[in-house]
């Protein structure tokens, strides 16, 4: 489900920023590192969460052009 998917990936993206900072407020490099890769993953799969809820559209669309077409066939 993309609203689930969706949610998680504003999680990962959230939490990213949280070790992210927490990271650069300590000096813990890795933390700030950790967090960055973390929060990067969030906006990697929302941008594939984009394409797959775009594909679907046009899926969608295509399969109502081959509908009325069809139809129009059989009138």
């Amino acid at each position: 489900d993309l609203d689930k998917d969706r949610m998680e990936n504003t999680k990962d993206k959230v939490a990213g920023k949280v070790h992210e900072g927490a990271g650069k407020l300590t000096g813990d490099k890795k933390e700030e590192s950790k967090g960055k890769a973390q929060n990067m993953a969030g906006k990697v799969k929302d941008k594939l969460a984009d394409v797959k809820d775009s594909a679907a559209g046009a899926m969608e669309e295509l399969k109502d052009k081959l509908d009325k077409k069809d139809d129009k066939d059989h009138e």
